[in-house]
């Protein structure tokens, strides 16, 4: 299953007017809430719609479910709806921040049922230095149903079964923060640092290469080598956002059974019991 796609093809999408294609702009900053929606006013890609990471694709936070609980899936759906996205939309999302924010609804669209999502490779960065067209013109777009249909490939999971994993060899834990913030050396945002015991770490931009492009397949078999193809995956980062590019990394990878810790490490320090680990993991752990 294709996930990621060039600004050649989505250029040729937009040239021969396909009237599946939804263009989703995700541009945000977690320091500057209103920055992308600025940004998108500015310049986009032809036709796009935008997507708030914090109005559209998580909850208010609450005491548990970390910094970006998981939408509400009916909401969700209307939101997207009302954009012009339906269930046999064929969605092209983009971001400026390596695929992070975009992977997120990339992710969110996959589990509620729309199948035909893909991440534009570059983002916007490389769409304007190849130079595509971009316009300040805001699209109106007509609303369409979307209906949840809850994809059972797509699961995420919340803290009490990330517990129950904890000692089991068939699970892989995978903590896809800077190693600095894995390790419990460094934490700019929550309030304990470590990691949850028993974690690889693999930095979500890893899997990029340095033009901010994605690895090639080969590449991200390489990259993720050491884990067995056969094992149930548990993705988590901070808040359940920059978790999903690794998550589309694996998936290109081949990797099938992989699901997203949707609370992440904010949720996992929420609850005072849980046990936290600093420093590398030991070499023979699972």
């Amino acid at each position: 299953m294709q996930h990621i796609v060039s600004s050649e093809w989505l250029a040729g999408e937009i040239e021969r007017n396909n009237k599946n294609l939804v263009i989703v702009d995700t541009r945000f900053n977690l320091s500057n809430p209103e920055e992308g929606y600025k940004q998108y006013l500015e310049g986009h890609l032809p036709g796009a719609v935008y997507v708030d990471l914090e109005k559209h694709l998580s909850e208010p936070i609450d005491k548990h479910g970390g910094r970006h609980p998981l939408p509400q899936v009916d909401k969700l759906a209307k939101k997207l709806g009302d954009l012009g996205i339906s269930n046999d939309s064929h969605v092209v999302i983009y971001d400026d921040q390596g695929g992070m924010n975009a992977s997120r609804l990339w992710w969110l669209l996959n589990y509620i049922g729309v199948s035909n999502a893909v991440v534009l490779d570059g983002g916007f960065k490389k769409w304007t230095i190849e130079n595509n067209s971009v316009t300040a013109v805001v699209p109106n777009p007509s609303p369409k149903t979307l209906l949840p249909q809850l994809n059972n490939e797509w699961k995420w999971v919340d803290h009490f079964e990330v517990q129950k994993k904890l000692n089991q060899t068939d699970t892989i834990l995978i903590d896809s923060r800077e190693n600095p913030r894995y390790l419990g050396e460094f934490e700019p945002i929550d309030a304990v640092a470590g990691h949850i015991p028993g974690a690889k770490n693999y930095f979500w931009k890893d899997v990029l290469n340095k033009e901010g492009s994605w690895k090639e397949i080969e590449e991200l078999i390489t990259h993720f080598s050491d884990i067995p193809l056969n094992k149930e995956i548990i993705v988590y980062c901070g808040s359940g956002v920059s978790a999903c590019p690794n998550i589309l990394a694996l998936k290109e990878a081949g990797y099938s059974n992989v699901k997203l810790y949707a609370g992440s490490w904010s949720d996992w320090i929420s609850y005072p019991d849980n046990p936290i680990a600093v420093g590398e993991e030991k070499v023979g752990d699972k």
